[in-house]
C-alpha cells in the first residue's frame, strides 16, 4: 500500500526523545526554547512561540491581536474546520471569501469584497503548501489597517516573492504526524512584533509571565520539551523531505499533465510550493479514488466540504453561496507525495491515473 501520508520518524528523534526523558525535564522547558529559536529562525521571523497544535497557534494570534467579540476575521471556507473555528473560539465571526480556481488560495479580489466597518483581521490559508496572493492581501491590509494571521499549517517552507511564509504578517504553522515536518502533535506561532510573541507566550501559559502572577485569561497551550525535541530533529530534516516531496510532485505532473480528465497542480510565478499535498482536479473523482485505492494507492480529499456548508456553520446561520469552493470540493483528490514515496511508487500512481481514464 502507498499511503496518502506517512511521518519520516528516525533514530535521530528517537535519540531526541529518550535524552529528554532521561533530562527529567519533560513538561515545557529548554528545548522549547532551543526549538522556537531555531524555527523562527528558518522562518524568518524576530520571534516563535511553541504550542501544543496548530490550531491553538491560530487561536493564541488571534487572542494575541486583541481579536474579539463583535469583530470579523475574512477568510476562506475551502481549508480544515480549524481555520475558522479558530475565529469562534475568540468571540469573532468568520467572514468567507471565495477562492481563487487555480491554486484554492483566498481570492484577493473577494476578501476586498467582503470587507466592513467591524472587519480586523484577513486569515489567508496557505493551502497544500503553496502561498497564497501575500503581495495583494498585505496592500489590502495596509489599506484598511487590518491584521493578517496567516495559516501556514501546511507550508513549512514555502515562498513568496523570496520570503518565507509565516513572516509577512502573524504565521501559525501545524506539526501534526500528517504535516511536512512533526512533533507528534504540536503548533508554533511566528511574529516580528516582540509585543505578540510576549502576549501569545502569555495566553499559552494561563496568562502569566511570573509564576502565579495572571495577568489577562489564558489557556493551558504549552508545547512538551519531548515534542520540541522531536521537533528540533524534524526542523534539520525539513529541507531534504521539501526537496523530495517537489521531486515527487515535478514526476507526478510530467507524467500526468496530458491526461485528459485531470488538471495538476500549478505554481504561480514567484511562489515556492512546498507540496503538503500534491492535489489534482479529478475528472469522476470518486470513482479513480476508489480504483487506486483498490490497486493499494491511497488518496484523500482535502476538502469534501467546505467550511460555510458545515452542519455547524449552518446552525450558526451561513448561507451565502461559494461557487469556486464547492465546485473544487466535489473534484479535488490529494495523491502521495511524501518523501516516503519512492520513484517507483510515483511510476505506479502516474500509471493506474492513466488506466483509469483509458477505460473511458
Amino acid at each position: 500500500m502507498i499511503p496518502i501520508a506517512k511521518p519520516q520518524i528516525g533514530q535521530e528523534e528517537i535519540d531526541a526523545v529518550v535524552g529528554v526523558l532521561q533530562s527529567g525535564m519533560i513538561a515545557q522547558g529548554p528545548k522549547v526554547e532551543e526549538f522556537e529559536q531555531a524555527f523562527a529562525e528558518y522562518a524568518g521571523s524576530g520571534y516563535a512561540v511553541a504550542v501544543n497544535s496548530g490550531t491553538a497557534a491560530l487561536h493564541v494570534a488571534l487572542l494575541a491581536h486583541g481579536i474579539g467579540e463583535g469583530d470579523e476575521v475574512i477568510t476562506t471556507p475551502f481549508s480544515f474546520i480549524a481555520t475558522a473555528n479558530s475565529t469562534l473560539y475568540t468571540g469573532a465571526k468568520p467572514v468567507f471569501a471565495d477562492i481563487e480556481p487555480d491554486t484554492f488560495n483566498i481570492c484577493p479580489a473577494e476578501i476586498q469584497d467582503k470587507i466592513s466597518p467591524k472587519t480586523k483581521a484577513i486569515m489567508p490559508v496557505h493551502l497544500y503548501g503553496h502561498p497564497a496572493d501575500m503581495k495583494a492581501i498585505m496592500e489590502i491590509a495596509e489599506d484598511h489597517k487590518l491584521v493578517v494571521i496567516e495559516d501556514a499549517c501546511q507550508a513549512h517552507g514555502a515562498e513568496c516573492l523570496g520570503k518565507k511564509v509565516g513572516s509577512f504578517g502573524t504565521g501559525a504553522f501545524s506539526f501534526y504526524p500528517t504535516k511536512n515536518m512533526t512533533t507528534s502533535e504540536g503548533g508554533m506561532l511566528t511574529t516580528n512584533d516582540r509585543e505578540i510573541a510576549e502576549k501569545a507566550k502569555m495566553v499559552r501559559a494561563h496568562g502569566s509571565k511570573v509564576r502565579y502572577l495572571h495577568e489577562c485569561l489564558g489557556f493551558n497551550l504549552r508545547m512538551t520539551d519531548i515534542a520540541a525535541a522531536i521537533g528540533l530533529a524534524q526542523l534539520g530534516k525539513l529541507t531534504g523531505f521539501t526537496a523530495a516531496r517537489q521531486k515527487n510532485a515535478d514526476l507526478l505532473s510530467t507524467g500526468l499533465k496530458d491526461v485528459s480528465g485531470v488538471s495538476v497542480p500549478v505554481i504561480k510565478e514567484g511562489c515556492t510550493h512546498v507540496f503538503h499535498q500534491y492535489t489534482i482536479r479529478a475528472k469522476k473523482r470518486d470513482e479513480l479514488g476508489a480504483f487506486l485505492m483498490e490497486n493499494e494507492i491511497g488518496t484523500g480529499v482535502h476538502y469534501p466540504i467546505p467550511i460555510h456548508k458545515q452542519p455547524l456553520y449552518k446552525e450558526l446561520g451561513y448561507t451565502d453561496s461559494m461557487p469556486v469552493s464547492e465546485k473544487a470540493a466535489a473534484e479535488v483528490l490529494s495523491l502521495p507525495v511524501h518523501p516516503g514515496v519512492s520513484e517507483a511508487d510515483v511510476q505506479k500512481i502516474i500509471a493506474s491515473v492513466k488506466e483509469f481514464y483509458a477505460r473511458e
